[in-house]
């Protein structure tokens, strides 16, 4: 059906980002060691602690998605690290991971066999469907790199 093929290519573009925002890939490219950390003044967290409650948010909602029996962190400790900075080669952990979920994602929606109104969880007629979630996640990608890239304007660490 042409309407679901153009769904499924909208839905994906929406996750990837890059459109109308900056994508994930550029807004955390080659940001400084030292200012990953940081928090400048006024800000509630560093650009550690927002891309790791990203990545915590989109793995939570994949998993809520992909599996009936998957527990969600507590809200919201278990969704925003404690520490301000990445300890050894979290950074790079947590980009890779982050990537490797959105794909998961990506290849979800781009999949004729997924039912993208599909109600989770299954057959749960009060139940959110793959789709909402779908958007959710791009949605709330969206909100936080612009978010990363507001932080690393105040630090200094933007290049336009």
């Amino acid at each position: 059906m042409p309407d679901d093929i153009a769904l499924r290519e909208d839905v994906v573009v929406l996750l990837r980002g890059g459109r109308a925002h900056v994508g994930f890939e550029q807004a955390v490219a080659s940001v400084p060691v030292g200012v990953r950390g940081k928090k400048p003044r006024g800000a509630p967290y560093t650009l550690w602690q927002q891309l790791e409650h990203m990545r915590i948010v989109q793995w939570d909602i994949l998993e809520y998605v992909r599996n009936p029996h998957h527990v969600s962190p507590k809200w919201p400790e278990g969704y925003w690290p404690e520490e301000p900075s990445p300890a050894g080669n979290a950074w790079a952990k947590s980009v890779k991971a982050f990537q490797v979920e959105r794909q998961a994602l990506l290849d979800l929606a781009a999949n004729p066999s997924t039912d993208l109104l599909a109600r989770i969880p299954p057959g749960d007629p009060e139940g959110v469907t793959i789709l909402h979630e779908l958007l959710l996640v791009a949605d709330h990608n969206a909100y936080h790199l612009g978010q990363v890239v507001m932080l690393r304007r105040l630090l200094g660490a933007w290049r336009e």
